[in-house]
C-alpha cells in the first residue's frame, strides 16, 4: 500500500456512475414491482452502499476509509438505468474507488435479479449490458 501517514486529513467527495442496458419489457417489471427476486432499485441502493464500504475487502491496496456518507441515486429511463452513487469522507486519501465500487455493485445487482429475464433462448445475454462506468467529479476541500 502507498505510504499515506504523513498527508494531512481534508474533506474528500466522489460521484461515480455507470448505466445497464435492459429490456424495455424488463424495464417496466421494475417499475412496476414485478421481479421475482424483489425491489430491484432499493436491494441495488444497499449493495451499492454496502461495496462502497467494503471497498478494501474488493480492492487489495486499497486504504480503509472512514465513510461518512454514500448515497445512491437511480434513473429509469426506458432501455436504461443510471446508478449515480456519491461518497464522502474526511480522511488522507480520496474515495473514487468506494464511489466506483458503489456503482458497479448497484448495477450488477440489477443484472443479477432481473438476469432470468433478460436471456435469450442459449442463455446468453446478447443485449444487456453495464457500460460508461466512470468517476464524474472528483473533491479535495480543507476543512
Amino acid at each position: 500500500m502507498i505510504d499515506i501517514s504523513q498527508k494531512e486529513i481534508v474533506d474528500r467527495s466522489a460521484v461515480a456512475s455507470g448505466k445497464i442496458r435492459l429490456k424495455s419489457s424488463t424495464i417496466e417489471l421494475i417499475k412496476k414491482g414485478e421481479i421475482k427476486k424483489g425491489d430491484v432499485i432499493s436491494t441495488a441502493r444497499v449493495a451499492g452502499i454496502m461495496a462502497a464500504k467494503h471497498t478494501p475487502d474488493l480492492l487489495p491496496l486499497c486504504h480503509q476509509i472512514p465513510i461518512e456518507k454514500v448515497d445512491v441515486r437511480f434513473d429509469i429511463k426506458k432501455e436504461e438505468i443510471t446508478a449515480v452513487c456519491e461518497v464522502k469522507a474526511s480522511y488522507k486519501t480520496g474515495v473514487e474507488m468506494e464511489a466506483l465500487s458503489c456503482a458497479s455493485a448497484a448495477l450488477l445487482t440489477v443484472w443479477d435479479m432481473t438476469k432470468y429475464l433478460e436471456k435469450d433462448i442459449t442463455g446468453n445475454y446478447p443485449d444487456t449490458r453495464i457500460f460508461d462506468l466512470h468517476v464524474e467529479k472528483k473533491v479535495k476541500s480543507h476543512a
